[in-house]
């Protein structure tokens, strides 16, 4: 072979080598590519369902049972000066409830009953007086719900300075069915006090609450004297329909990569097991406007939920999947992705008078994702994270039809249930083992004349975590559910962040429908090291929801106000969602 053939062997031969780098070089770069892109559309697709979810829960129905206390009589100022009368240097408890009301001879002064306290003792009191002290221990009673218990004067005598209190202990005798009512139910976890105990009206509201929070049943209890002096009998009357419920709901909150219009249909099984407790299986899938190709995703979630006196249990699976075919440069591509959680939660009621109620929660959590580039599953995105969560809410509510509702919550990521550690860790840009503060508060007030019918509603929600977060644990803001009259094609995420939410909103047809106008905000704050774009959005929007031949609507016009440069969105959104069934 001659140098020139030589020659020309080895060009080619480089050529070829260096066709097939290049090659190599761009099928690396396209895969990574994918993956890069696999991962984004993953996290996307979790966001979406974890909105969606949140949604349901709020949408969840929660009775909550205020019966009106017994009116108490006149507490006023005693200012008399009464003929006979007796020095009264201190008040004695006696009787069968003494020990447990030891609280109640410091009220004898209206302390919570009147503006300021009026303190009797030490004071020559007469009948009218001594009067006046058992009308506000009585009152102080009640304010505390213990309705059947109490308070008389004996006969004694008073030149000792001693004024002793009978306290008359109200107890539940007994617990019974009433005959004109059903009985597919149960008494000895839904009615949080047994015989024996003393009664408070808390109690009857925690049971009625128990009862009512399964939608197809509705239940009353009457209280009736009992056979034994300051006993009482609480008779249940308890009613169901048929207890078996169907739902169907579309709304175009997906996205134009899987599917815009979301579907789902949910079947309740309530009281299930005769508990008052709430079962149901839900089914989502996206039904069509999307990019060609196949293109789809899809969730199944499971809910059971049993009270136990001042306890709630409760336990929630979902899983949701995607797919979305993607054309290469010499091939097809098909992405997926797989996401699941477990929850497991137990919430009790700690504190409840006529005006509030307060819960603490505690919830065991585990959450776990797989992406795929066809069948090849993309190892170093698969996450699961586990991990508790504690929680503490109050609710209040006024007279006036103003409610204040606050949580605090702190979750906390860890090692067990085969929690994996994120890759972002070996870089210090995430961590599934999060310290994770978050809050919620929301406020609802009627506002002008009550011709009117105006509502205004606020919520405001935010997160705090000193160290760096994975995507899915980020703040996000930039869809329907956070910061309304955005599309959701972008968002912006950063570990901290917070969101307010307003809404003016009038009745319409007798309260069947509310037109409404919101304004929404939000802001992420990001740690130093990982800039942002921007970190600020502000939308508008306004719509009417309601109800129209048992269909629930909401449709809604929104527009951005306010947006980082790049951030892309529509000039203006318009979205609805319908649910009808049983």
């Amino acid at each position: 072979m001659s140098c020139s053939e030589l020659c020309l062997v080895s060009a080619s031969r480089a050529a070829v080598a260096a066709w097939l780098l290049g090659a190599s070089a761009w099928h690396l770069s396209a895969h990574a590519q994918n993956a890069e892109d696999l991962q984004r559309r993953s996290q996307d697709e979790q966001r979406r369902q974890q909105e969606r979810e949140k949604a349901r829960e709020l949408n969840r129905p929660a009775p909550d049972v205020k019966l009106g206390a017994p009116a108490a009589d006149a507490i006023r100022r005693y200012e008399q000066e009464e003929k006979p009368c007796f020095q009264i240097s201190r008040i004695q408890l006696v009787g069968t409830g003494a020990q447990e009301f030891s609280w109640l001879a410091s009220h004898e002064d209206g302390r919570g009953l009147l503006p300021e306290a009026d303190p009797m003792v030490g004071r020559c009191l007469g009948v009218l007086g001594i009067q006046q002290i058992l009308t506000r221990l009585q009152g102080a009673l009640i304010a505390r719900g213990y309705v059947t218990t109490r308070v008389m004067v004996e006969p004694q005598a008073l030149q000792t300075g001693v004024l002793k209190i009978a306290v008359l202990r109200g107890c539940v005798e007994s617990i019974v069915w009433d005959p004109q009512g059903g009985r597919r139910g149960s008494r000895w976890n839904t009615v949080p006090v047994t015989p024996g105990e003393t009664l408070r009206l808390q109690d009857i509201e925690q049971a009625l609450e128990n009862y009512r929070r399964v939608p197809t049943a509705d239940a009353d209890i009457q209280i009736a004297p009992g056979m034994e002096p300051g006993s009482s009998v609480l008779r249940v009357r308890h009613q169901q329909g048929f207890p078996f419920r169907l739902g169907v709901t579309l709304d175009d909150s997906g996205s134009r990569s899987t599917g815009k219009l979301q579907a789902s249909v949910t079947f309740s099984y309530d009281n299930w097991w005769t508990l008052s407790d709430m079962a149901y299986l839900a089914v989502s899938r996206a039904v069509g406007d999307r990019e060609p190709g196949r293109r789809g995703n899809g969730g199944v979630v499971w809910h059971y939920s049993v009270p136990m006196g001042y306890w709630l249990l409760s336990s929630t699976i979902s899983d949701g999947t995607y797919h979305q075919e993607v054309s290469g440069l010499s091939q097809t591509y098909e992405y997926s992705g797989v996401n699941r959680s477990v929850e497991l939660k137990a919430a009790k009621v700690v504190l409840r008078d006529v005006s509030s109620k307060t819960m603490a929660s505690v919830k065991v959590f585990r959450r776990s994702s797989n992406n795929f580039i066809d069948d090849t599953e993309v190892e170093v995105q698969r996450r699961v994270v586990a991990g508790l969560e504690w929680g503490v809410n109050h609710r209040r509510a006024g007279e006036s039809g103003w409610s204040v509702d606050a949580s605090l919550n702190f979750r906390h990521g860890t090692g067990a249930l085969d929690a994996m550690r994120a890759p972002e860790e070996r870089f210090g840009e995430g961590t599934s083992r999060m310290r994770l503060w978050s809050a919620e508060m929301s406020v609802q007030t009627p506002v002008g004349p009550r011709d009117q019918a105006l509502k205004y509603s606020a919520q405001w929600r935010g997160q705090w975590e000193q160290r760096p977060l994975v995507p899915q644990d980020m703040f996000s803001l930039g869809s329907r559910y956070t910061v309304r009259g955005f599309d959701g094609r972008s968002t912006l995420q950063a570990d901290r962040g917070w969101l307010l939410r307003q809404e003016l909103s009038k009745s319409l047809s007798g309260g069947v429908q509310q037109a409404y106008l919101a304004l929404d905000g939000g802001h992420v704050i990001q740690r130093a090291g990982r800039p942002l774009s921007g970190s600020t959005l502000v939308g508008a929007a306004t719509g009417l929801r309601g109800q129209w031949r048992g269909v629930q609507f909401d449709m809604f016009a929104g527009m951005p106000l306010r947006k980082p440069q790049r951030f892309e969105t529509a000039p203006y959104t318009l979205g609805f969602s319908l649910s009808a069934g049983s």
